[in-house]
């Protein structure tokens, strides 16, 4: 659920709710905290657009039509929230050569670009990423530099449309996310714990470096993100915090979750370390800011285990 708050403010603000990508994790996750917050005034508000046309099922079996991208301009002129998660992710950066990965890309950000003046947006979140700060680190691979850059250049060019337009932006850079809806198990550490917990098997953490993550709830950022775009006032960019962890923790607190689990933690010989999280304390200061409660980590967790727990049965 979203902060109790801020589906109020929603519920009042009456305006359209618009979501590209709406078919992954983060627009599948999203859609079920609207259709939660809104009850009978989401068929009429809220509206999906995604690579094709296709009929999306949420948590509680509520189907919702999704519209391919093209159509996004053929919307009427009216005041518009735009949800900006469409995005080919790193996935498809190491299995396509870079000229087809960019264009692809490029041709998903200008269709959306085009489609927010026509279609009266006035406010718009675009969910960046973690690996936006890794385009130039010569340390990360090719496929991380490339998502990473082509990232950095949709928060330049949406923020740059924000100011222009004198619309309202939250550009969130995520980093390690949980939550309903998570989608793509063999890309997600936390996934993969999850599952071999869920199976009986040992939760193998093989990395022979410190990895450290921090996690946060969907429903925590999505909270926020709605509180900045609601209040209004120009552009808002921030990363996604959370407790930073050892990946052994995050499997132990995984394994408290799941009767009988246990961790086998490989040696640590390497002696450097692949640290990958936002800025902590700025992050709760701003969830302190506009009033969203922190979502305990080991809640975060059990309801992404439950999620997938459903899923495999």
């Amino acid at each position: 659920m979203l902060e109790f708050a801020v589906a109020q403010a929603l519920v009042a603000d009456g305006r359209r709710i618009v979501i590209t990508g709406a078919g992954g994790w983060i627009g599948l996750a999203t859609l079920d905290l609207l259709h939660a917050a809104l009850g009978d005034q989401f068929g009429k508000r809220v509206r999906a657009f995604g690579s094709s046309t296709r009929v999306l099922r949420l948590s509680d079996g509520t189907q919702v039509l999704q519209r391919p991208l093209d159509d996004l301009a053929w919307l009427p002129n009216e005041p518009t929230i735009v949800l900006h998660t469409a995005f080919l992710t790193k996935d498809r950066a190491e299995a396509m050569d870079e000229a087809r990965y960019r264009a692809a890309n490029d041709a998903i950000r200008q269709k959306v670009l085009k489609a927010l003046g026509p279609i009266g947006a006035n406010a718009i979140f675009v969910a960046s990423s973690g690996a936006a700060a890794k385009a130039d680190d010569p340390a990360a691979s090719r496929a991380m530099r490339l998502y990473g850059a082509m990232k950095r250049e949709d928060e330049d060019l949406f923020a740059a449309w924000a100011q222009d337009h004198g619309a309202t932006a939250a550009i969130t850079r995520l980093y390690a996310l949980a939550g309903p809806h998570i989608n793509k198990p063999q890309n997600y550490a936390i996934a993969s714990f999850m599952l071999d917990a869920l199976a009986g098997r040992a939760i193998e953490v093989r990395a022979p470096r410190r990895v450290v993550r921090a996690y946060v709830a969907i429903r925590e950022v999505m909270s926020l993100v709605f509180a900045i775009l609601l209040q209004g006032g120009g552009v808002t960019r921030f990363d996604t915090g959370g407790e930073a962890l050892e990946l052994e923790q995050v499997a132990r607190e995984v394994a408290a979750l799941v009767e009988g689990a246990q961790v086998q933690r490989a040696a640590i010989t390497a002696p450097d370390a692949d640290i990958y999280h936002g800025d902590s304390a700025a992050y709760a200061a701003l969830l302190a800011r506009y009033g969203i409660t922190p979502v305990p980590l080991r809640q975060a967790l059990a309801e992404t285990i439950d999620y997938l727990a459903g899923q495999n049965a």
